[in-house]
């Protein structure tokens, strides 16, 4: 597809760093203009460099720039853009935007607002779920308030049970009740913690499922009633509910088993008449029993490892098909090819408890080679600073096999070195060299569980609460020299985790201007 034959000319990116350059280069693919946007922050960004054009929206806080729809769409019909393509994270799941996207005769670059809000609030998307027949955790479809009802629904369910906010993520609203004598204190502080976190105290309840991977399912809907899927994605190895490393296929997904999630995946899209690239996420049991989780309705993260085993371009493919066009392929047409690993790379030093690391990249050496593609906006001289989310870049490797996969990983992972900051490069290299990882042998758990192994094998130790506070300082004012001397940031997408390091350090910022 070239300019000329689709309406889509010229698209505005409206977020940073790596995501901002896969989309750009996309654009480039497809003869599509492109335009950046940028933050003071940002000014000399990679992305900002990379476009056809860039507009400045604002001062280094998201919420000042990144997050500022209105601004966004303004410069957007400015420059004479024909649709805004969100990325992920910033505003790519808000309904409200993508709303204001298409009233302003723009097109909005995945799925319709309805579609998005369908899927928002947990308790409305499990309601529709349970419709459309796709299996969900046994609990209740709707919001629980008095501990009367509460005690009756765990009773039936069974101990131990989860207690969830409607909104929001991340394990904010959330508390494990073991027994009948915890639930009525965990109901109150679950939706006390709900109202802070999320302005809204509505919470339901679920059955604790343990020892359960996630696994989740591409899905891809044109606008004429065409949907499939592309396969799963394994993401059980997760820190603090974040995803650490990606596969696909996963190594414990029977072809049975992927056929019935990504039947019940299809079934989910259309429940909610979705469009665009999606994905559905399910919980499942060592028993291969499954259950859905929730619905991203937007690109992901983790979509590269997919592009890798399907041969397909997805972000070229979910602008094609804002433009109008149908799919390209048929369910039979799918097919998986060999085996796909992402790892994260962030500007955090795992051995000294994940603090966060800021400062100017002084060199960077990136890994090449066969079956390694770096998704990454890292170049020397960039600043990494507390504004955004510390991931600097994707790590991605290919092999014919599960094993020659994680052996590129290790080469890659070997060959890759950030100088001026500390990352996790030595925490993913030693998690991807355990013999778990090697045997498939993890949940969602595992990482959490075996945190205090893995990182003894890296010198020196997670620090004490103490040694934690004074890192946490030092980075800080590491990070005021830097504002000093005129320095910024730009790393990263969107910081998504509340209650991480991360964002104490940036709340310590926040005091101090």
């Amino acid at each position: 597809m070239t300019a000329h034959q689709t309406k889509i000319r010229k698209v505005l990116i409206a977020n940073r760093g790596e995501i901002a350059l896969r989309v750009i280069r996309a654009c480039r693919d497809l003869g599509i203009a492109s335009v950046a946007v940028y933050s003071e922050a940002d000014r000399g960004a990679l992305h900002v460099r990379m476009a056809d054009e860039a507009y400045y929206i604002g001062a280094p806080r998201a919420r000042d720039s990144y997050l500022r729809g209105d601004y966004i769409i303004a410069v957007a019909k400015q420059a004479g853009a024909d649709a805004i393509h969100p990325g992920y994270g910033f505003l790519a799941e808000n309904a409200g935007f993508a709303e204001a996207v298409t009233q302003a005769g723009l097109i909005f670059i995945g799925p319709p607002a309805a579609a998005m809000q369908a899927m928002g609030g947990k308790v409305p998307a499990r309601q529709r779920m349970e419709r459309a027949g796709v299996p969900i955790v046994p609990g209740t479809i709707e919001e629980v308030s008095d501990p009367g009802e509460a005690r009756r629904i765990a009773s039936e369910i069974g101990y131990p049970v989860l207690i969830k906010a409607t909104d929001g993520g991340g394990g904010k609203g959330q508390r494990l009740v073991s027994n009948e004598s915890e639930l009525g204190d965990a109901l109150d502080a679950a939706g006390r913690e709900a109202a802070n976190s999320f302005g809204y105290a509505g919470v339901y309840i679920e059955k604790y499922l343990p020892s359960v991977r996630h696994i989740e399912i591409q899905v891809v809907a044109d606008n004429h009633g065409n949907v499939i899927h592309l396969g799963e994605r394994e993401c059980s190895l997760q820190r603090r509910r974040q995803k650490i490393v990606e596969e696909a296929p996963s190594a414990v997904v029977t072809p049975d088993l992927r056929a019935r999630m990504g039947e019940a995946a299809v079934q989910a899209a259309r429940a909610v008449g979705y469009q665009s690239l999606g994905t559905v996420e399910f919980l499942v049991t060592p028993e291969l029993n499954f259950y859905f989780l929730e619905m991203n309705t937007r690109l992901q993260v983790e979509h590269p490892v997919t592009e890798l085993v399907t041969s397909l371009d997805l972000v070229t493919l979910q602008i094609r098909l804002a433009a109008g066009e149908p799919l390209p392929l048929k369910q039979e047409d799918v097919t998986i090819n060999g085996h796909a690993i992402e790892c994260r790379v962030s500007s955090e030093d795992a051995a000294a408890g994940f603090m966060p690391s800021i400062g100017k990249i002084t060199a960077v050496e990136q890994p090449s080679g066969p079956g390694v593609r770096l998704d990454s906006a890292l170049t020397e001289g960039y600043e990494v600073s507390l504004y955004y989310d510390p991931m600097l870049a994707k790590l991605i490797t290919w092999g014919e096999s599960r094993e020659q996969a994680i052996v590129r990983m290790q080469r890659a992972l070997g060959e890759f070195h950030i100088e001026g900051i500390h990352s996790n490069l030595a925490f993913l290299h030693t998690l991807i060299s355990t013999p778990q990882f090697a045997a498939a042998e993890f949940d969602t758990g595992w990482v959490e569980a075996n945190l205090d192994h893995l990182t003894a094998q890296m010198n020196p130790p997670i620090p004490d609460g103490e040694q934690q506070a004074a890192a946490i300082v030092a980075a800080f004012l590491a990070h005021q020299q830097a504002e000093r001397s005129g320095s910024h940031a730009h790393n990263g997408a969107e910081a998504a985790e509340t209650g991480s390091n991360w964002r104490r350090l940036a709340r310590l910022g926040s005091l101090r201007r």
